[in-house]
Parts: C-alpha cells; sequence; structure tokens
C-alpha cells in the first residue's frame, strides 16, 4: 500500500480579496434601534438579507397589489385565532388591506366562541378520557343551527356564521372575524372537512347543510381567485385544507379561461410543509409570480407584518 505523508501547502495559488465575488456587504448591515424612535426607523434598520428582505417584499407587494385594486386573500388556520390574532385581522379588513378570507373549519368555532363568552380552546388533553371533549351545547347547538338556516336560504357557511353572528346578542361579536367580514361584505368562506370539527359530533349537525354550504363556499372562493391577478395570497397557519382548497380554486379560474399570473403567494407558519411549500409557493407562481416562506411564530409574524403594511401604505 502507497505511503501517504502530510501533503505541502507551499504551491497553493491565492489570489487578492478585492476580486472576489462576496455575498455579504456592509450595505446589508442592520442598524441598531434607538430608544423612543419611529416604527418606520425600526422597518427601515432591518438588515437587507433573507426573510428581513423577504417580509419587506411582501409588505410591498401587498401594499402594491391594493394600491392597484388588486386582491390580497387571506387563507388561514384555527391557530391564528387562538394565539390573539383577530383584532389585527379585523382591523386589516376595515382598512381595505384584506379583501376575502378563507378559512378551515376550526375557525368558525373559535370565532363563534370568542364572540359568544370571551373566551375558547379547551384543554382537549383532561376532557378527552371522559368524553367531554367538543361537547359544549351553546357551539355545537349555535353553529350547526347558523349553517343549516343559512344555506337554505342560499348562503354559504362563511357568510352564514357572519350574519348569525352579526344578527346576534353576543357580548364580544366585535372580536368576530366573520361578523366584521358580513359586516363589510367581503367574502369570508370556510372549507370543511367532514368530522374534523367539534360541531360534527353534536346531534343538530346536518351533513348535507355542510356540505352543501362547504361547496358554495369552494365556489365562491374559486370566483375570488379567478380575479387574483396581480393581487397576493397569504396562508397563515394551516398545514393541509387552505392549501389544497387554494390549489384546487386556482384550477378551476384557470380551467375557465381566467388569466392568473404576475401574482405573490406567501406561506407563514413557524413550521414550512410539504403542501403549504408545493400548493401555495411552487406550483402556483411557476409560470410568472413570487413566492415567500416566513418562518415564525403567529403572533409575533403577522402583527409585524401588518404593522409594515400600514407603515408602508401611508
Amino acid at each position: 500500500m502507497k505511503k501517504y505523508r502530510p501533503i505541502s501547502f507551499k504551491n497553493i495559488a491565492t489570489y487578492p480579496i478585492s476580486g472576489r465575488k462576496s455575498k455579504v456587504d456592509i450595505q446589508i448591515n442592520a442598524v441598531p434601534y434607538i430608544k423612543e424612535s419611529s416604527f418606520k426607523a425600526f422597518i427601515d434598520g432591518l438588515p437587507a438579507v433573507l426573510a428581513a428582505s423577504d417580509l419587506k417584499a411582501v409588505a410591498k407587494a401587498i401594499v402594491v397589489a391594493r394600491k392597484m385594486n388588486r386582491h390580497v386573500i387571506l387563507g388561514m388556520g384555527a391557530h391564528p385565532i387562538k394565539v390573539g390574532l383577530s383584532p389585527i385581522i379585523i382591523d386589516l379588513m376595515k382598512r381595505g388591506i384584506i379583501t376575502a378570507l378563507a378559512s378551515n373549519g376550526a375557525c368558525i368555532v373559535h370565532d363563534f366562541e370568542l364572540s359568544l363568552i370571551g373566551r375558547t380552546s379547551e384543554d382537549v388533553a383532561s376532557e378527552i378520557s371522559s368524553g367531554r371533549f367538543g361537547m359544549a351545547r351553546e357551539t355545537g347547538r349555535e353553529l350547526n343551527t347558523a349553517i343549516s338556516s343559512g344555506v337554505k336560504k342560499g348562503l354559504g357557511i362563511g357568510k352564514a356564521v357572519g350574519e348569525y353572528i352579526h344578527n346576534s346578542r353576543n357580548s364580544h361579536k366585535n372580536m368576530s372575524i366573520f361578523s366584521e367580514a358580513f359586516s363589510l361584505n367581503i367574502p369570508a368562506t370556510v372549507h370543511v372537512a367532514i368530522g374534523t370539527d367539534i360541531i360534527h359530533m353534536h346531534p343538530e349537525a346536518d351533513g348535507a347543510m355542510i356540505g352543501e354550504g362547504s361547496l358554495r363556499d369552494f365556489r365562491l372562493l374559486a370566483s375570488v381567485v379567478s380575479d387574483l391577478k396581480g393581487g397576493v395570497y397569504i396562508n397563515l397557519g394551516s398545514a393541509v385544507i387552505l392549501p389544497e382548497v387554494f390549489l384546487k380554486a386556482l384550477t378551476v379560474a384557470r380551467n375557465l379561461g381566467n388569466k392568473i399570473d404576475e401574482f405573490t403567494t406567501v406561506n407563514m407558519d413557524f413550521i414550512q410543509h410539504y403542501r403549504p411549500r408545493e400548493n401555495v409557493l411552487r406550483r402556483p407562481t411557476m409560470i410568472k409570480g413570487r413566492s415567500y416562506a416566513l418562518t415564525g411564530h403567529h403572533e409575533i409574524m403577522f402583527p409585524l407584518l401588518a404593522a409594515m403594511v400600514i407603515e408602508k401604505a401611508g
């Protein structure tokens, strides 16, 4: 076997650093925050690199979309509601920044309970063993009543629940995203998988009404998505349902001849999952468009984005 000795570095070729391409420059550096400075100064002081640049780009895309009167659609799971973001979402709707809302079935559960008693999100671990989990009487009865009565009038689930809460005596209905969407005439859709939500366990649940209402909402979302060119779609905390629904709504809209490109998609979550990456970020924007994955906790990242948009919009 050949005998090896440590190699000599004597004849190594080097070159001057001035001739090298570098990916990091002091121009991207952050600016330290000064006490009592403005929020704009904080934004401007963020380092111009990676996620900070992406966050600024998303805020700019939202502002540009609204100045061009294009849609900003928020697709969301229920977690944003449970971490206290309802007032921020409502504020963005009132400002005309969020123009449409799509959600999973759990959203109406937590939204309704907050409007009714100002509290939500039971302790599943402590209730599952006794069979009490999900059995709050008012939640099952009122939401199933809202769905059935609304669908009989020709509504989808989102508008049916929004109208029901809006017309109710619920003490905190001003904190209901769906009630405010109804009041502002903003499309709000609910996309249900039967058996995933606690209200499906109650005797008032009517599969025909739930299915019909959710199908109407899917068709409504497809109509909104058909006008997404130049707009923004944000997926906030939905790992499965909304990414799948959005991809199918986009397919329907394109199949019917709508040219939907040059739009921006955003996935905001504390873990980046397969379906949001593929069905929200990569596949929809393959022709023309931009996509951004913003990783972080909803209760920090979404308020930060909302404040940046408001600041940029003037």
